[in-house]
């Protein structure tokens, strides 16, 4: 994982948004697609970035792709965030 990476992809609302739609288990990309006034392409392109960044997984279920959180990329994150606090 780059950190430079996710946090580029957190920086945008949209994924944001998408993250947090995760947090309530996997979707698929037309469940994700309907909460959204996004085409289906941006939508994908949306994913693609999350999914570059290790944010999400995939799982391919007959014709369907479902995504879901990634969560041990958030933890390191979050370590390293509390390791800019120093010793206080």
């Amino acid at each position: 994982m780059g950190m430079n990476e996710t946090l580029k992809a957190i920086s945008d609302s949209v994924r944001r948004d998408i993250l947090f739609m995760l947090r309530g288990g996997k979707k698929s990309a037309g469940e994700i697609a309907e909460k959204f006034n996004l085409t289906g392409a941006t939508v994908s392109y949306h994913l693609s970035k999350l999914k570059s960044a290790d944010l999400i997984t995939e799982q391919k279920y007959k014709n369907y792709i479902y995504y879901e959180l990634n969560t041990s990329v958030f933890e390191e994150v979050l370590t390293w965030i509390y390791s800019l606090g120093g010793n206080k």
